[in-house]
């Protein structure tokens, strides 16, 4: 029946890819992600490209085109929290990796660099990404021995332009592996973070070209580290420990204008209280269980959960590759005490508000981006699976290299008398 199902979604995909209509998505579960909740047996109006509106009854408008739901789950496209898609390619890849920054004269502290100038929206991550239900993302530089790690973009997985917000964000590792970087120590880290974020607030206009500077920053870095210092952008902070993380709330105090997030967190539920009075919400990786290195001793598995009983918000979504594991990563969280409502928040609202998108991304609202999922069933359960994805509004084709290989084999296999690799196909 399922595969019915998919066969049918499929052939729809490629229909309307090719000609964007209204869509009427009936009778499905509807994860609204808004004050309307989950709305049983629901209708959700797509039009133009986006959300028009979200209703308990079902009275299809004249020029919609129907798709019954019944007995799926129907959300927001999935939000990946922090990733560099767009900016890395499969493993193999032996040309330039955006994702990788070495020193230039350009910058000291990594601020100036801009990820939406290096985004490939034909990298083949994306496809495999977005049709397991991934249709946006948070991108930027993964490696660098800057401190920061540029300024991140906002991107759709769909269309040749595919970044939603260009400097969105700004990540800056805190961990011990910015300590070897800056000094050997933390006690040289954290007196140049706070030389730069003091030196930063003084400066009342940007040094011309002809002015003398002295300063730790370049000039091309100033702009980004004011617009982190008065708030127009989120700063990402990545620590593990509990004496980095009381280190990143000392630093609140000092500006608290700062729209600060903490990543990583292995040890986050240790001060879940501050961090929740300090409004601060936290991108982590619930399968982060084992003391990998003094930074994490108190990894626990009930970190997302104990975070959310202390009222902090929890995203989900770390990986570039693998960002497709997302809702299986928050179904384990909540096995381990998170609640399925934040379950699905972690992967669709709470990364949209985290990264202020939370009036485009992450929803399903009147206005927002038509940016949808149909799913065979609950997604947090590891057996069901994205059935369609709609970004823009469109349907997208599921088809990506991967299912393209798969295919392949398959063929193969029907071909030979003697199998030639160990693929089993699936029982029909």
């Amino acid at each position: 029946m399922k595969k019915a199902l998919i066969t049918t979604l499929t052939t729809l995909a490629i229909t309307m890819a090719a000609q964007a209509q209204n869509i009427a998505i009936t009778g499905g579960t509807i994860y609204t992600q808004t004050n309307q909740g989950v709305i049983e047996n629901g209708m959700l109006l797509l039009k133009d490209g986006k959300v028009e509106k979200v209703t308990e009854t079902i009275n299809v408008p004249d020029g919609y085109q129907t798709i019954d739901a019944t007995g799926k789950v129907v959300t927001p496209g999935l939000v990946g929290a922090m990733t560099s898609l767009g900016l890395v390619e499969v493993e193999s890849w032996a040309g330039v990796v955006d994702a990788s920054v070495d020193k230039t004269q350009l910058s000291n502290t990594g601020l100036a660099f801009d990820v939406s100038y290096a985004i490939n929206p034909d990298s083949t991550l994306l496809d495999v990404s977005r049709i397991e239900g991934v249709t946006s993302a948070a991108t930027t530089i993964s490696y660098t021995d800057y401190l920061f790690h540029g300024q991140g973009s906002v991107i759709t997985l769909q269309g040749d332009q595919p970044v939603l917000r260009p400097r969105a964000f700004t990540v800056l590792d805190l961990t011990g592996h910015a300590a070897e970087q800056t000094g050997g120590s933390r006690a040289a880290l954290w007196v140049t973070l706070n030389q730069l974020f003091s030196e930063a607030a003084q400066i009342s206009k940007i040094p011309g070209p002809a002015e003398q500077w002295y300063g730790l920053t370049t000039r091309a870095d100033i702009p980004a580290l004011q617009n982190i210092i008065n708030g127009k952008m989120p700063l990402i902070l990545e620590a593990d420990r509990k004496a980095d993380i009381l280190q990143i709330l000392t630093l609140k105090q000092q500006y608290p204008d700062i729209r600060i997030v903490l990543m990583g967190a292995a040890e986050a539920w240790r001060v879940a209280d501050k961090l929740a009075n300090n409004n601060i919400a936290v991108i982590l990786n619930p399968e982060h269980n084992l003391p990998s290195s003094f930074e994490a001793l108190g990894a626990t598995l009930e970190n997302a959960g104990r975070l959310e009983k202390a009222g902090v918000t929890v995203a989900i979504g770390m990986e570039t590759h693998n960002i497709r594991l997302a809702t299986q990563h928050a179904g384990n969280a909540v096995a381990n005490g998170l609640s399925h409502a934040a379950g699905i928040a972690s992967i669709t609202s709470a990364p949209a508000s985290i990264l202020g998108m939370q009036d485009t991304i992450g929803a399903l609202a009147a206005g927002m981006r038509g940016d949808v999922v149909i799913w065979s069933g609950d997604p947090l359960q590891v057996t069901e699976y994205a059935e369609q994805v709609f970004i823009n509004g469109e349907a997208i084709d599921m088809q990506s290299r991967q299912t393209l290989l798969r295919d392949r084999y398959k063929a193969l296999y029907k071909q030979s008398d003697k199998p030639t690799s160990h693929y089993i196909i699936p029982a029909q």
